[in-house]
């Protein structure tokens, strides 16, 4: 029997001997440490939020091409759009854009989208196009 099973036993015996017929309450054991806080997760591999709303929202033109859209992952069609540089991609993204390849409605036609969630989308788009 391991030592700190037999220390409140040993108790026990003694205050019997002495006609008491309770132990004193066992120490409580060391709390254990706190547990070291994680580091904030990277964004996630796969997009994360841009890469959400890109499913629900933006996937039903830009996997097929419709309207003249990039496809996902297509560097040919995108490598251009990326030359213009993320502001010019965010405006276009935002606000809608006519253009001779085709055209963009403002949000993706989901209005209900904020400005960032948008910029977020076409992060992801970017970063899976290059």
């Amino acid at each position: 029997m391991p030592k700190s099973r037999l220390i409140p036993l040993i108790l026990v015996g003694l205050l019997a001997a002495c006609g008491k017929s309770e132990a004193p309450a066992p120490a409580a054991p060391a709390a254990a440490p706190a547990p070291v806080a994680a580091a904030p997760a990277p964004a996630a591999a796969d997009g994360g939020k841009g890469a959400d709303i890109f499913k629900k929202t933006c996937a039903m033109c830009h996997q097929t091409g419709v309207a003249g859209a990039p496809k996902l992952g297509d560097k040919a069609d995108w490598g251009p759009r990326i030359a213009q540089g993320n502001d010019t991609l965010y405006k276009h993204a935002i606000e809608g854009f006519n253009g001779a390849k085709g055209a963009m409605p403002p949000k993706g036609g989901s209005p209900a989208l904020s400005d960032d969630e948008m910029k977020a989308v076409v992060d992801f788009m970017v970063a899976k196009s290059q």
